[in-house]
């Protein structure tokens, strides 16, 4: 347990942390070992991720690593974006609201250390094939070293540069990012490494 490290944590929090202390009360009451990671409290079970406690600039919240897979009859889950896949949040705004939801909160996190119990993997997605911007088409066939690193970078790193290229409307804004990128992606380093 490293409680120490969570009573620092919140004694440092200038933003939601008596928001954030009760939601550590909620989590303590169940059978999870409490710790910090990423930064925040994190409530695991044999070693396994169930509940992580955060702060953000306009709410905290719970989440809840597997929360696809729990039931959610009061419609309190959040998927954050449409790239999540297996985590979900609660979100609060105030310390009312977590005192008024106790009981809720802690059958939603005892829901959660069971569907870890059980062993149960949130089926992912197949990633949706990100469109080649036709400016980089071009470029990669007029240019084979450029395209052989580009092939040599992981998936991951191939989807963000090409989401990067593909989200400038203008053909100059497109081609323009592509070129500022070629260094980088001839280096194999990808679009947050540079």
């Amino acid at each position: 347990m490293d409680s120490a490290k969570v009573d620092a944590f919140l004694a440092r929090a200038k933003a939601w942390g008596a928001e954030m202390a009760a939601l550590r009360e909620i989590a303590r009451v169940c059978p999870l070992d409490e710790t910090m990671k990423w930064g925040q409290p994190c409530y695991t079970a044999k070693g396994a991720n169930v509940v992580l406690i955060h702060g953000f600039k306009d709410y905290c919240a719970l989440l809840f690593f597997k929360g696809a897979l729990l039931e959610d009859p009061h419609k309190l889950l959040i998927r954050q974006t449409e790239n999540v896949q297996a985590s979900r949040q609660i979100r609060f705004r105030s310390l009312r609201e977590i005192k008024e939801r106790r009981a809720l909160l802690k059958a939603y996190i005892e829901q959660a250390m069971a569907a870890e119990a059980s062993g149960r993997k949130v089926e992912k997605a197949a990633p949706a094939s990100t469109p080649l911007p036709p400016e980089f088409e071009t470029r990669l066939a007029a240019w084979p070293e450029l395209k052989s690193a580009f092939v040599a970078l992981t998936p991951g790193r191939q989807r963000a540069y090409l989401l990067h290229f593909g989200a400038a409307k203008q053909v100059k804004t497109r081609t323009a990012r592509i070129e500022k990128c070629e260094a980088a992606i001839l280096a194999g380093k990808g679009l947050d490494d540079v």
